[in-house]
């Protein structure tokens, strides 16, 4: 029974090191040619640059800023958290704004 589980050990650590570099490999960055752009990237950099004005205009702080679509339009759903009065918990606010 030793030698069974002793196997099976090294089995399973093969395959979580084969996983890791298989995981790694997939992981590489693509060459692309400067006609190709990634729209989801540079929106989403979008989105945390809008994210990071409306922070700035409740006077919070950023928690998260993501693309969504709503109504067949691109938008920036963004959370900010802004601190509460009196030492209270910060509140979590969400605003949609236009991705545009």
């Amino acid at each position: 029974m030793k030698t069974f589980s002793s196997h099976f050990r090294t089995a399973m650590l093969v395959l979580c090191a084969a996983g890791l570099l298989v995981s790694q490999a997939v992981a590489l960055p693509v060459a692309t040619t400067p006609d190709q752009s990634d729209p989801v990237l540079l929106a989403a950099s979008d989105c945390y640059a809008i994210g990071q004005q409306v922070a700035e205009q409740n006077g919070g702080t950023l928690a998260k800023a993501s693309q969504a679509t709503r109504g067949g339009q691109p938008v920036c759903v963004i959370v900010v958290l802004v601190p509460g009065k009196d030492g209270q918990r910060p509140r979590r606010t969400e605003v949609v704004v236009p991705a545009n």
